[in-house]
């Protein structure tokens, strides 16, 4: 018995441990992408944005089950068949038949949301009948902004795409921080009444930024911002900042200034300027040597020593 139950108590501990950290993983990105995007227009970023949360939250609420379902009588087989569901509301409510939830109207509907794109939107355009709707990510989150914004956003009126205001990446953020945080909050107690370490994370993992950083985008925002001030500045100077100064600097235009700063806050942005490096590569008469150097910043391999630490 001992052992059946040591058994138990590892895969509580360790295996819902590392999915904890995946449902941490995926929220993370989800909320990075739709902070990235620009508009509400494209149904490629709406789509991925929508397939991380979905994804994050439904692990995170089955990590929930098993902690609160699962005792010395459960059915272990049954159990684990009753968790091959993407019913999002489900599974909260049968957290919910063991403790509150502080969620609102909109954290549910949210939830269903989700739930209704994982189960049926995300294969739509599988089907013929979608050539007349393919956008069906998009009218589902703008409706959801709409109702709990009370604006009036309408993706099939607008000309010039819909900006993803700061107001909006404030609101889905708070929404979904909101649920993962109460969720974490439950799972939190019920591994600590069990005596397991189920909640412990990598230090600087996506989970440790979500379920205990609250994943707080703005200030990772001003950090790169103050870097940057950081570097462009500093009188100061150490053995990796005189490496950095030795290498001339490769002749992109001033005026993209805006451009170019938009790289560190956007994948998407860096593709327009791809094209613009590879043609200053191209003029290079030594790519390669440095293509070595560029290999050199940023390498937690490298180790840069003053000249108080040679001696």
């Amino acid at each position: 018995m001992c052992a059946v139950m040591n058994s138990v108590n590892a895969w509580k501990n360790f295996n819902l441990g590392q999915e904890l950290s995946i449902s941490g993983n995926f929220i993370y990105s989800g909320l990075r992408l739709f902070h990235e995007m620009r508009s509400i227009d494209n149904a490629d970023e709406i789509f991925e944005f929508l397939y991380n949360i979905s994804v994050g939250i439904e692990r995170l609420l089955k990590v929930a089950v098993v902690l609160l379902e699962h005792n010395d009588s459960t059915n272990q087989e049954d159990l684990e068949k009753s968790l091959i569901t993407h019913n999002h509301l489900e599974l909260l409510r049968r957290v919910k038949q063991h403790k509150e939830l502080p969620l609102g109207n909109s954290h549910n509907e949210f939830l269903g949301l989700l739930g209704t794109f994982y189960k049926t939107v995300r294969y739509d355009r599988f089907s013929i009948s979608s050539l007349h709707r393919s956008d069906k990510e998009r009218e589902t989150l703008c409706g959801f902004l709409n109702k709990y914004l009370q604006i009036g956003l309408d993706p099939s009126s607008s000309d010039f795409g819909i900006l993803n205001d700061a107001k909006y990446k404030k609101f889905v953020r708070k929404i979904v921080i909101k649920i993962s945080g109460s969720l974490y909050d439950i799972i939190q107690k019920s591994a600590s009444d069990l005596n397991l370490y189920t909640c412990e994370f990598r230090h600087g993992s996506k989970a440790e930024t979500v379920f205990l950083s609250k994943a707080d985008l703005p200030s990772e925002d001003v950090l790169w911002k103050e870097l940057l001030i950081f570097f462009m500045n500093t009188k100061v100077s150490s053995k990796y900042l005189e490496f950095l100064r030795s290498i001339d600097p490769l002749d992109f235009d001033p005026e993209l200034t805006d451009e170019y700063l938009d790289c560190f806050q956007s994948d998407a942005s860096k593709a327009f300027v791809m094209g613009e490096l590879e043609c200053l590569y191209g003029e290079l008469t030594e790519p390669g040597a440095r293509l070595k150097k560029m290999d050199i910043i940023g390498n937690p391999d490298v180790v840069f020593y003053s000249p108080v630490e040679d001696d």
